[in-house]
C-alpha cells in the first residue's frame, strides 16, 4: 500500500507540474539590457554554462533510454513531456540572452559517454536497472538543486544592477520551474528507499557507483567542463564556502545513502568534485573573472 501511495503522489506531482508550468515561450521574455558589458562581465560565463547544460537535455534523454529500458509511465511522462520541453526552452532562451551580450552561442556536449553505454548494457537486468534508477534520481536532485542556487544568485545580482527585465522575464521564470523538477527526483529517490525497493547489496552498490561517478552539473567527466564549472563557482561566490555548498546540494543522497554514517554533513565526494573544479579553473587560467 505504501508503494502505491508514493507512486500516486509522484504521478499527481508530474501531472500538476506539466499543467502549471508549460514551456516558457521565446516571445514572452523582455530582453532589454541596460548595460550589456556589465552583465557580460559579471554573469556572461555563468549564463553560457547554464545555456549549454540546459541544451544538453536531449542527450540526457538518450542516456535515460539507455539506462532505463523498462521505465514506468510516470517517469516517461516526466522526462519526455514535462522536463525535456521545459529545459530545452530554458536553454534556447539563455542562449539568445548570451548572444545579446555579444558572446558565442553555447556548444552543448551531445555524445553519450562510454560509461553510460556500459551500464546500459547491464540495465536489462532488473536489479541493475533499479540501482541505475536510484542513481538517476540522485543525479537529478543534485543537478536541480545546483540550478536553483545558481539562478537565485543570478536573479539577485541582476536586480542589484538594475537589469530587472531579464531578471523578471528570463531568470525568474526559469528559476520557478526548477524546484518542481527537484521535488520529483527527491520524492522518487525517497520512495525507492522508504519502500525498500532495493536490497542492502543494491544500496551498497549505489554508494560505490555514486562515489566513483559523481560529477557536478554540466561537467560530463571532462577537465575543460570541470574548469568551466570552477569559473562558475568563482563568479557566483560559491568558492568562498565550498563546504556549505556541498551540504546544500548533497542533502538528498546524504539522507538516503549515508544516513548510517553519523555526523557526516555531506558525502565527501561532493566536496572533492567542487575542489577539483575550482583548482582546475585556477590552474587553467580562464582569464580574470571580469573577462
Amino acid at each position: 500500500m505504501a508503494r502505491q501511495d508514493s507512486h500516486a503522489k509522484i504521478a499527481e506531482h508530474v501531472q500538476r507540474l506539466g499543467e502549471k508550468h508549460p514551456p516558457i515561450p521565446l516571445d514572452s521574455v523582455d530582453r532589454t539590457i541596460h548595460d550589456a558589458e556589465a552583465v557580460k562581465a559579471r554573469f556572461g560565463h555563468t549564463i553560457d554554462y547554464l545555456a549549454r547544460v540546459e541544451l544538453e537535455v536531449d542527450r540526457n534523454v538518450l542516456e535515460l533510454l539507455v539506462l532505463l529500458p523498462d521505465v514506468d509511465d510516470t517517469n516517461k511522462i516526466f522526462y519526455s513531456d514535462v522536463w525535456q520541453p521545459q529545459e530545452i526552452q530554458h536553454g534556447l532562451i539563455l542562449d539568445r540572452l548570451q548572444t545579446d551580450l555579444g558572446r558565442e552561442p553555447a556548444a552543448p556536449h551531445m555524445d553519450v559517454s562510454f560509461k553510460i553505454k556500459i551500464l546500459g548494457a547491464l540495465a536489462n537486468l532488473k536489479p541493475i536497472q533499479e540501482v541505475a534508477k536510484l542513481m538517476y534520481f540522485l543525479t537529478g536532485a543534485s543537478t536541480e538543486r545546483q540550478a536553483v542556487l545558481a539562478y537565485n544568485q543570478i536573479s539577485a545580482g541582476l536586480k542589484e544592477m538594475g537589469e530587472t527585465a531579464i531578471a523578471e522575464t528570463i531568470i525568474n521564470p526559469i528559476k520557478q520551474q526548477e524546484p518542481g523538477h527537484f521535488a520529483f527526483y527527491n520524492m522518487s529517490a525517497s520512495a525507492m528507499v522508504s519502500d525498500r525497493v532495493l536490497k542492502p547489496w543494491q544500496l551498497f552498490l549505489a554508494r560505490v557507483l555514486r562515489e566513483r561517478s559523481y560529477g557536478l552539473v554540466g561537467t560530463n567527466g571532462r577537465p575543460d567542463h570541470k574548469a568551466a564549472m570552477g569559473r562558475v563557482a568563482h563568479d557566483l561566490g560559491i568558492d568562498a564556502d565550498l563546504e556549505g555548498y556541498a551540504r546544500e546540494i548533497g542533502r538528498v543522497e546524504q539522507r538516503l545513502l549515508w544516513a548510517h554514517r553519523q555526523g557526516m554533513p555531506f558525502p565527501p565526494y561532493i566536496l572533492k568534485a567542487l575542489r577539483e573544479s575550482v583548482d582546475l579553473y585556477r590552474e587553467r587560467g580562464f582569464g580574470p573573472a571580469t573577462a
